[in-house]
């Protein structure tokens, strides 16, 4: 129903306008308020590149945060990662997310990222405090923060917001009417544009997410997905019907769909039940980081990798590393 609502396909949305306009003003008056000096913002002692987007649910923002760590780290850059840690909940915060943190307390993104990329990374609901925990843990040169493009509290030196190409910004209102955090106009300020699928417009870089192999959860193994045989798939993510459909475009015959909402938690015996011996469940990384405690011979999950054009990504690159003539030492 709320796709509907936020796509302009109902107009329900009318409803909600007053509640819309509610929240772009108080979105407008906290920005402002920053912006004028009447709230505090923190500077980094390091630069602080932020990933995020205007709108809400998933627009591929964490493959372009494993890319960028990846790409700088393979130039010899100490990368760091903060984010909110959006689905778990901790004791404590800030919190240092190590291979004995689980998702239920770090969220299911921080941990991906750090399964992936080896990176140091810090969880917080106030992102300055995740940064002073990460730099008193470990040298970094940079930090990158997933998500947070909102977050005003946090000064930052390089922002980059991601865009989902096919949906884009749906009915262009503001929550809850809208998928909007921010309008449409707020790209007029930020670094780069990162469009993900679909048909980018003027300025906009272009990004698909690839993958082709998927990983056995219990036991490490890798297969082309083509040769997974009998495939129910589920999707605990901002938009499971990409997933869905990226599987199919593989050429994986699906027998069903699965979707659920976004950072949705799991237990085994709920899992169990979408799938018999017969069959496989296909995944997403992001789910697959909250099953491995109780992973199954037939459960796979498919990794997926951000791909930008090479003289527009080494352009972002190029930008980034300009923030760190110190390291100018490096290759």
């Amino acid at each position: 129903m709320i796709e509907r609502i936020w796509s302009g396909r109902s107009w329900s949305y009318i409803a909600l306008l007053p509640l819309s306009a509610l929240y772009g003003l108080i979105s407008g008056l906290r920005r402002l308020s920053y912006k004028l000096g009447l709230s505090r913002s923190w500077k980094a002692p390091v630069p602080v590149v932020v990933v995020g987007n205007l709108t809400a649910g998933g627009n591929g923002k964490t493959p372009v945060v494993i890319w960028l760590v990846e790409q700088l780290q393979q130039k010899g850059y100490r990368v760091g990662v903060v984010s909110r840690g959006y689905g778990g909940k901790s004791e404590n915060y800030p919190l240092l997310v190590t291979d004995e943190v689980t998702t239920a307390q770090a969220g299911d993104e921080p941990v991906l990222i750090r399964r992936r990329t080896g990176a140091p990374v810090a969880v917080a609901p106030k992102r300055a405090e995740a940064i002073k925990a990460l730099l008193a843990h470990t040298p970094v040169d940079i930090v990158i923060t997933d998500d947070g493009l909102q977050h005003y509290a946090l000064q930052r030196d390089y922002e980059i917001v991601v865009i989902d190409g096919v949906r884009r910004f749906g009915n262009g209102c503001w929550l809850p009417a809208g998928p909007m955090r921010e309008l449409s106009g707020r790209l007029n300020t930020v670094n780069s544009i990162i469009v993900n699928g679909g048909t980018p417009q003027s300025g906009e870089l272009p990004m698909i997410l690839k993958g082709e192999w998927v990983v056995n959860l219990l036991t490490g193994e890798m297969r082309k997905v083509t040769d997974i045989p009998n495939g129910v798939a589920m999707a605990g993510i901002g938009h499971p019907p990409r997933f869905f459909a990226t599987l199919q475009q593989l050429g994986t015959s699906l027998q069903k769909t699965h979707a659920f909402a976004d950072h949705q938690s799991y237990e085994k015996s709920q899992l169990l039940a979408l799938a018999n011996s017969n069959q496989n469940l296909l995944m997403t990384e992001k789910d697959a980081v909250k099953c491995f405690q109780f992973a199954q011979p037939n459960w796979w999950y498919l990794p997926v990798y951000a791909h930008l054009p090479e003289e527009e990504g080494q352009k972002v690159l190029n930008e980034i590393r300009a923030l760190l003539p110190e390291l100018s030492m490096y290759k």
